[in-house]
């Protein structure tokens, strides 16, 4: 990994370098989808030049800097940092898979089975009328539900648009028609218990889950021994949340909610650019 540094004014005005730990492959990407974007809207002239834009989102994405901070560090206004972040966070959610295209790329591989989960990214409390359906009972927290599918071995291929915190994970999925996609494609899919009841032909099934036990009908041996089988397999899709969620600016997003897809997508973009097990 290059160790690419970039300046941080401090509190007292003084600048200071802040690591960034990030490939210079992933930086000369962005610079490039930035300069590919000024040439297409012939944009002659910007107060930096692409690389340095480059390395100030990755900056706010990576280390969640406030904009402010980049940018007294850089000269120019909090508004153009945001304008920039926005900019560049567009480009390269234009570059996420789709669903479908994400599944068949899998079953041209090889591959036979994708981990299916969800995930609470978390968001500033709300006021008024938005802030109920944010909040996620399930896990007491305001944020935005997103889907995910990671292949075997836990690198992401595909996330779902933003759903209110509320929503439930089978609601989403069944939103998104994966079980559709899934047949289409050729492949099976290992999920946790929120997702059981999710696939829609029982005879046939594309969605693999544990049992649930109920009141008077508790699980059976063989029954925990399946659960303990299918929650090992599906450990891996765990590490493409973390990967995923090294990116700080997801510890709270404060951004607005109607940009948190887009911001999501860039971020798998830039994992999977990052890390390829």
């Amino acid at each position: 990994m290059s160790k690419n540094s970039h300046p941080v004014e401090g509190p007292d005005g003084f600048v200071y370098q802040c690591r960034l730990p990030l490939s210079s492959a992933t930086l000369d990407m962005v610079a490039g989808l930035i300069r590919g974007h000024l040439k297409k809207i012939r944009s002659r002239w910007r107060k930096l030049p692409p690389g340095r834009i480059a390395l100030i989102v990755l900056a706010v994405l990576r280390h969640d800097q406030q904009l402010s901070d980049m940018a007294g560090g850089n000269g120019v206004s909090a508004s153009t940092v945001r304008r920039w972040l926005l900019e560049v966070i567009g480009l390269l959610s234009a570059r996420a898979p789709r669903l479908d295209r994400a599944l068949k790329k899998i079953a041209r591989k090889g591959g036979v089975v994708v981990l299916l989960d969800g995930t609470l990214v978390r968001t500033r409390r709300r006021t008024g009328d938005e802030n109920r359906p944010n909040y996620s009972g399930k896990r007491k927290a305001h944020g935005l539900l997103f889907l995910a599918l990671t292949d075997e071995a836990g690198n992401l291929v595909w996330l779902s648009a933003a759903k209110p915190g509320r929503s439930s994970e089978i609601t989403a999925a069944r939103h998104n028609r994966i079980t559709t996609r899934l047949r289409e494609a050729g492949l099976g899919a290992l999920a946790d218990l929120c997702f059981v009841g999710l696939d829609d032909d029982p005879d046939d099934p594309v969605i693999v889950t544990g049992r649930k036990a109920t009141r008077g009908h508790p699980l059976t041996d063989a029954q925990k021994e399946a659960n303990r089988l299918v929650s090992r397999e599906r450990a891996a899709n765990e590490h493409g949340f973390a990967d995923l969620k090294n990116w700080r600016i997801l510890t709270k997003v404060r951004m607005n909610a109607r940009y948190a897809t887009t911001l999501l997508r860039a971020l798998l973009v830039l994992t999977n650019a990052e890390v390829q097990r």
